[in-house]
């Protein structure tokens, strides 16, 4: 026999062996401090990796039911190279082995869980048996490229024949979900039907950020009704030795440790509230469609968001009433402070608007006291950190405030507004009112997260939805006539002036 042939039967063999091992063939298959290898510097699992690894082996032992893991935690503790590691584990120790792995949207399928097993593919020791393709991991062994695969499946009314599909009698067969807490009930209720084979080695992995306080992912832990049937780790980022501890600290700092924020994004605790998204796509596309009729006269208002650097924009929006559609935004891109105020005040005397809300946060106020050097009517400055009004209509002294602040206070009514208001067709202003999330601070008022956090998760920042949300700054009366003449020649007077 060549040293070849010989090296491959001893393959087979001790990863045969391993059955029912996954932290051994995780070991065992990656080259764990190898020098020249992208492993070089690591020594294997987290500690909580290795948890997992262990109970789904155990659970393996004896059973003839599905053997169920659900891991809850913060970010960046390496749940999608452990999903890459159980497929990989599960495939190469039994044959013909059927599985499948889905995650809440397509992006996060296509673009990070898949591509994360392509890496751990691409290190393992036997990956000469399978072909990796963007929908599959199948074996190349002839005729076996069907009975012995695993597919990332998108979930949707139309593929929900390939899920329930699963069935492998006689062999093994696993579910895997990423990023579960957002994957609807149904999908769950399908696998469940599908890990139903009498005599088959059967397991359901789910792993997620813990971002909403209902649905399946949350039953899945202490106090859900589904608690007994699943072996549930929740892990908190700052155990886990890759994360940044020094973002975490800074986040705890500014949010608190027992707001939603830490809780879910560092703890892998479930919010006190539900879904982190503040402002649901459904909501927006309602006032999108919303037909504008016109109402009882209201004041104009407008709101002016400041940008901070060279990707942001300032944005200047007007809003009359349920009206936000009629006059069009103002947006651009101008990193003088005297040339902005310059073009805020062109809209100004184009609209007299009844208020000027303008972001005075940071460089806001640069703007703002210019603005104000020119006699602007109708100026306010509103700070985005500083105190929120509204409270919980409590006894003076005893109540509590809804809201950390004022940025998260004006949010607050857009919300509530976009219920009857209209909403110009606008992809960026759209992306902007659903893509910012919230959580709850230590005094239980609820917080959006900041502009730099969402640039961390990858999200522009919301200048759109800041500048309208300024529109709900505070309440406007509407002028009386001899008001809008005052106003009128004071313009007049301010033109002459800048000229």
């Amino acid at each position: 026999m060549s040293a070849a042939a010989d090296f491959h039967k001893r393959l087979h063999g001790e990863i045969g062996a391993l059955r029912v091992d996954p932290l051994g063939y995780v070991m065992y298959a990656f080259p764990w401090g190898v020098p020249g290898t992208a492993l070089a510097d690591e020594q294997g699992p987290e500690p909580w990796q290795r948890d997992i690894l262990e109970r789904l082996g155990d659970g393996l032992i004896g059973t003839e039911e599905a053997v169920r893991a659900a891991v809850a935690s913060g970010h960046g503790v390496g749940k999608s190279a452990l999903v890459s590691w159980i497929v990989l584990w599960a495939l190469s120790t039994c044959k013909d082995t059927r599985g499948i792995v889905t995650a809440n949207t397509e992006g996060q399928l296509r673009t990070k869980t898949w591509p994360e097993l392509a890496k751990w593919y691409g290190l393992c020791i036997n990956r000469s048996w399978f072909t990796y393709s963007a929908t599959a991991l199948a074996s190349t062994l002839p005729g076996h490229e069907k009975t012995w695969r695993v597919d990332a499946i998108t979930w949707s009314e139309n593929n929900i024949e390939a899920i329930a599909g699963l069935h492998n009698k006689g062999r093994r067969a696993f579910a895997v979900f990423d990023e579960a807490s957002s994957i609807p009930d149904g999908i769950w209720e399908t696998i469940e039907g599908a890990l139903t084979d009498a005599r088959t080695e059967l397991f359901w992995c789910v792993f997620g950020n813990p971002t909403r306080n209902a649905g399946r992912f949350r039953e899945c832990f202490a106090g859900g009704r589904f608690a007994h049937r699943w072996q549930p780790i929740q892990v908190d980022s700052r155990s886990v030795s890759m994360t940044n501890k020094a973002q975490i600290a800074e986040w705890v700092k500014d949010y608190g440790e027992d707001s939603d924020f830490i809780r879910v994004r560092v703890r892998g605790v479930f919010p006190r509230a539900g879904d982190q998204q503040f402002i649901d796509g459904e909501r927006v596309d309602a006032a999108i469609a919303r037909e504008l009729v016109a109402g009882p006269e209201t004041p104009l208002i407008m709101g002016v968001d400041i940008a901070r650097q060279g990707g942001d924009q300032t944005v200047i929006r007007f809003r009359q009433g349920l009206d936000a559609r009629s006059i069009p935004a103002v947006k651009f891109r101008i990193p003088d402070l005297m040339q902005v105020a310059s073009r805020v005040l062109e809209q100004v005397e184009r609209h007299k608007p009844a208020a000027v809300f303008v972001d005075a946060t940071g460089i806001g106020w640069g703007v703002f006291d210019r603005l104000a050097q020119l006699g602007c009517e109708g100026l306010v400055a509103v700070d985005f950190g500083g105190k929120a009004d509204r409270t919980d209509g409590g006894a003076a002294g005893d109540a509590k405030a809804l809201y950390a602040n004022k940025r998260s206070e004006m949010w607050g009514f857009l919300k509530d507004w976009c219920k009857v208001g209209c909403l110009p067709d606008d992809r960026d202003l759209a992306a902007d009112l659903t893509g910012v999330e919230y959580g709850y601070d230590a005094a239980n008022a609820l917080q959006l997260e900041r502009k730099q956090d969402m640039r961390r998760r990858g999200l522009a920042s919301p200048d759109d939805g800041d500048a309208l949300a300024l529109t709900f700054a505070y309440p406007v009366a509407q002028r009386c006539e001899a008001e809008e003449r005052c106003f009128e020649e004071r313009l007049q007077a301010l033109k002459r002036r800048i000229v």
